[in-house]
């Protein structure tokens, strides 16, 4: 069944006005963020804060996800120069903790690698006391563009997996066991890197389906997870087809401290970089 109603625990309010500051600085910059390509409710709340998760390598992406609104289109040639901008725009946010995230780039070599190496170390020249996440594609599970980004260190390294195996059809080009592999290879080659993974709710998986894919996190040494709720950008995507009640993400939030992931992040408005700065 296709549920187009919103319930009432979902009906947050974006106010354009609460963005403005930061509209004018990526504007300035030249620089995208996730929160705007994937039209993300908790937008005015967190521009409005001086936070944002910075969308690095360009806005396109060569993947086909069901779920996702980041442009589909042809992808531009890498912008050399972009590292820098993105670390003036934290050194003048004067963030504590920075996400660093990307559309998945088959079509370069490393997946884009080089330029998460370039970002990271262009953001601690200018703030070496922020903390940064990298929020990375799977580099169709390339060991080399993973372990250059296990040499930098960055404080948390997350790769979501976003819904149950059954429902990976929508991920068109991923793979649930290569997601898993990237969170596994990442905890081996450097166990003190907190590790971090996403999922969402509504797509049509089963309760048992979703305690399944955290007990295969933990396996693969994840340590951090997100679990929100699904909210399909436009009539075009794949349709939301439950709303889960907020019972629920509190039930599956405790049930992941029982796995032993360090910290858990469960409800409906809950998205892999929310609340980042949060994660101990």
């Amino acid at each position: 069944m296709i549920i187009q109603r919103k319930p009432e625990w979902l009906r947050k309010k974006v106010n354009q006005s609460d963005q403005a500051g930061m509209r004018l600085l990526l504007g300035e910059l030249n620089l995208h963020t996730v929160c705007q390509q994937a039209l993300c409710p908790n937008i005015s709340e967190c521009f409005s804060c001086g936070q944002a998760t910075f969308l690095i390598l360009g806005k396109h992406c060569t993947r086909r996800c069901g779920f996702c609104n980041v442009d589909k289109t042809e992808p531009l040639p890498v912008d050399r120069e972009e590292p820098t901008r993105v670390a003036e725009a934290v050194q003048r946010l004067k963030l504590l903790h920075v996400v660093i995230t990307s559309p998945t780039r088959d079509d370069l070599p490393d997946g884009g690698a080089s330029i998460y190496c370039a970002t990271v170390s262009a953001i601690r020249l200018y703030s070496p006391y922020t903390r940064i996440e990298l929020l990375i594609p799977d580099f169709q599970d390339d060991r080399d563009a993973l372990a250059s980004i296990v040499l930098l260190q960055p404080d948390i390294i997350s790769h979501n997996v976003e819904t149950v195996p059954r429902l990976y059809h929508i991920r068109a080009g991923a793979d649930y066991p290569r997601s898993l592999d990237v969170l596994r290879t990442c905890s081996e080659l450097a166990p003190e890197i907190k590790t971090k993974s996403g999922i969402m709710l509504g797509m049509g998986e089963g309760i048992e389906e979703v305690v399944q894919v955290m007990k295969d996190l933990r396996f693969a040494g994840c340590r951090y997870l997100s679990i929100g709720q699904y909210l399909a950008p436009s009539r075009k995507h794949y349709p939301v087809q439950e709303f889960i009640q907020p019972d629920v993400f509190e039930q599956l939030h405790i049930k992941g401290l029982e796995l032993g992931f360090s910290h858990v992040e469960s409800g409906p408005y809950v998205r892999s970089s929310y609340h980042a700065g949060q994660y101990r």
